[in-house]
């Protein structure tokens, strides 16, 4: 059987950069889903769709077979067999993303490939529903978060390194509304799975949230 790790929690609490080291850690896959739905906007793109056609669009998605290997170290996104890495961060693709990721169809669609690529690899996934809809069998769940102040300050940081001037109340209230969205959504809202350990990063640096989550791994493994 295979071993399962789903990291859920709010935006900004670094579940990505997490989930990625603790893959390098323990050999595990990545599962990017953001990738998957991007690689589903490509299809949908691709066969000239219009996105606002829900019914065509939910009748089209099906036929977008996504798969995610890791080649050298490098992850990669597979449609219908092709690499498609090159084309995955295009404004388009973001764009058509953005429009179809919100249709119930292309959620269905995408939740049974992870389902399947969950069973078949040993693997780790971040989101917000992860623990409660994708993996509810996983071996390990982890409720990832951290306060809106600190996550703010992490992302005013992030933003004044590359030059910015950044606008830290603004910022923290985005968050915050971003919070409410996401536990208020009708599809998968975020919530902590009633079995998920609680990883609070607020006061741990990057390298005591990585080792705690390899250290529940190596205890669930």
């Amino acid at each position: 059987m295979a071993f399962n790790v789903a990291i859920d929690g709010p935006a900004g609490a670094g579940k990505s950069t997490i989930a990625k080291a603790v893959a390098k850690n323990r050999g595990l896959i990545y599962v990017d889903t953001g990738a998957m739905y991007r690689a589903v906007a490509l299809y949908i793109l691709r066969t000239g769709t219009n996105p606002e056609d829900t019914d065509a669009v939910s009748k089209v998605c099906v036929g977008a077979d996504i798969t995610i290997a890791y080649e050298e170290g490098i992850q990669v996104v597979y449609l219908n067999g092709e690499n498609v890495n090159a084309f995955l961060r295009t404004e388009e693709v973001g764009n058509m993303a953005s429009k179809t990721s919100a249709i119930p169809a292309v959620r269905a669609h995408l939740l049974n490939l992870q389902k399947n690529l969950a069973a078949l690899n040993d693997c780790i996934m971040d989101g917000r529903d992860i623990g409660t809809v994708v993996l509810p069998d996983a071996q390990l769940k982890v409720f990832l978060t951290a306060s809106s102040e600190v996550r703010a300050k992490r992302r005013f940081d992030e933003l004044t390194a590359k030059g910015e001037q950044p606008d830290f109340d603004k910022i923290k209230a985005d968050i915050e509304q971003r919070d409410y969205q996401d536990s208020h959504r009708a599809i998968a809202p975020l919530k902590q799975a009633s079995d998920a350990v609680l990883v609070d990063s607020s006061d741990m640096n990057i390298e005591q949230v990585i080792a705690r989550i390899s250290e529940l791994c190596d205890e669930r493994a």
